[in-house]
Order: structure tokens, then C-alpha cells, then sequence
């Protein structure tokens, strides 16, 4: 995989996570949120390309429509916390890796993984960095079984 490809993916997800943050945060429609994020928020020059755009928002409009499958399993795998009590940012980087594992067969696991621990470094904290990659890696295992 090239260094701009991966850079393209990369940047695909931090939009999909902000998109998830305007829709969880604003109370909005994921695809309201998807089109407010690329026309009003959208922090480079030039519009974003096609395939990242939909990358991103086919990622946040999956991750919404799978919750009911997605908080049941970071509910059962952080023990007696529910994703509601987790730090907003946290609980989003989550419930997008944890669509992707589900739904990209084709996407390395430990990509997903070290994509989401790359999210948190940037958006959240180190402590975030490693509750993240516990549960994350409780969840693949689980998903492998």
C-alpha cells in the first residue's frame, strides 16, 4: 500500500469520526451531519476527493446503523460500562473500529486497530490510546471465534 494511499484512508477515518462527533454531539441525522461536515467544516483547500468522501461517510452512516450490534459487544467486553458513560471520543473511535472489523473482511484487522490508536493519539489522550487498544484487542479476538 502506498504512503498516500494510506494517508487517503487515514484521513477518510478522521473526518468519519468528526462527522460521528457532529451527529452524536448535535443531535443531527448522520447524513445532515455527513453533508454540514463537508460543506462548512472541511479543513483543506481543496473539496475532498470522491473516494475519501465516501469512505468516510459510508463508514459513520455504518457504524450509526449498526449500534444495536456494536454497543452490546463494547458493552460486554468493558465489563459493567456501559458505552454511554465513556468519554464521547472514545466511545466513537470504538464503535467505528468496531464496525469496520465487522463489516471490512478485506481491511487487516491490525490495521483497523493501529488506525483507531492513531484517532485517539490525535483526538483524545494516552490514557484513551490504551483502554482503546485493550478493548479493541478483546474484541477481534472475540470476532475471530
Amino acid at each position: 500500500m502506498t504512503r498516500a494511499r494510506k494517508d487517503r484512508r487515514h484521513r477518510a477515518r478522521e473526518a468519519a469520526l468528526q462527522i460521528l462527533y457532529q451527529w452524536e454531539i448535535g443531535r443531527t441525522d448522520v447524513d445532515r451531519a455527513t453533508e454540514m461536515f463537508f460543506a462548512q467544516q472541511w479543513p483543506e483547500v481543496d473539496p475532498p476527493a470522491d473516494a475519501l468522501r465516501g469512505f468516510a461517510s459510508d463508514l459513520a452512516r455504518d457504524t450509526v446503523s449498526r449500534l444495536d450490534t456494536i454497543d452490546p459487544v463494547i458493552a460486554e467486553t468493558a465489563e459493567r460500562w456501559r458505552p454511554e458513560r465513556m468519554a464521547v471520543l472514545d466511545r466513537l473511535i470504538l464503535r467505528m473500529a468496531v464496525c469496520e472489523l465487522v463489516r471490512d473482511a478485506d481491511t487487516p484487522r491490525a490495521v483497523v486497530i493501529n488506525e483507531a490508536l492513531e484517532l485517539a493519539r490525535t483526538f483524545s489522550t494516552e490514557e484513551s490510546v490504551k483502554f482503546i487498544n485493550g478493548m479493541l484487542d478483546a474484541i477481534r479476538k472475540k470476532i475471530e471465534r
